[in-house]
């Protein structure tokens, strides 16, 4: 059975549904995940529409920015090379709609490097800091060189990897990070993907969600609470 093709058991108007976790600008110098891998999971997918980790406010000027002058110069959007290279091109000669699906703001991001940069800094919060690095350590020892491996990445055992690794980030510096803390930003994304999603059920499309791979564990939890998607296994779009 294909991986875009719904179970007997499906009802006809769910909306099928794949989870991405891309690597940014590692897939630029990747060979298991380069471009050219991700174009074809993409052309693979066959998306009615595509979720992506761009901002409301941003993707509109970067799409008018692209069909001006075909490509992608919205300051935001193009630091990801799975936008600038792979989904807007595609768009010319592939049937989908892009969407956006991020909660994040430059005030945040300005915001939150200030309060981490803080954290950093402060001797009575040493002791947090060298955790969250001791975590991110263990984060790459664990991967063993499978980080860019997009089989892998498609896994619940790296999704528990990446969860392991933000614990104490997520822990000791929600708090202080506010809008662009783990807990908040990812539901502010969730939160986005649903409205996303909710514009098109009963409708029986193909959806494609194209997010940075630490958060794909946190979305896949936001999806399985839905009763009107199927979430495919990803896998299938690399074998």
């Amino acid at each position: 059975m294909s991986a875009c093709a719904p179970s007997p058991a499906t009802p006809s108007g769910t909306t099928r549904l794949h989870v991405l976790g891309a690597i940014h600008s590692r897939h630029r110098t990747s060979t298991k995940y380069s471009l050219d891998v991700l174009r074809e999971a993409v052309r693979r997918a066959k998306p009615d529409v595509i979720i992506t980790e761009i901002p409301s406010d941003r993707l509109e000027a970067a799409k008018a920015g692209f069909a001006e002058t075909g490509a992608v110069t919205e300051p935001r959007t193009k630091v990801f090379p799975e936008y600038t290279d792979v989904i807007f091109p595609l768009s010319r000669d592939m049937d989908f709609e892009i969407l956006a699906g991020a909660g994040w703001t430059q005030a945040i991001a300005n915001d939150r490097r200030e309060a981490l940069k803080q954290i950093e800094n402060d001797p009575a919060r040493a002791q947090q800091w060298d955790e969250h690095l001791a975590a991110r350590k263990r984060y790459s020892a664990e991967l063993a060189g499978r980080g860019d491996d997009p089989q892998f990445i498609h896994t619940e055992d790296y999704d528990a990897i990446v969860e392991r690794a933000q614990t104490p980030y997520q822990l000791y510096f929600d708090a202080d990070l506010g809008p662009g803390g783990w807990t908040k930003i990812n539901r502010a994304h969730n939160d986005l993907i649903n409205l996303a999603l909710d514009s098109i059920t009963g409708k029986g499309l193909r959806a494609l969600v194209t997010f940075g791979s630490w958060h794909k564990y946190m979305i896949a939890r936001s999806m399985a609470a839905r009763s009107d998607i199927e979430l495919l296994d990803t896998r299938a779009l690399f074998d």
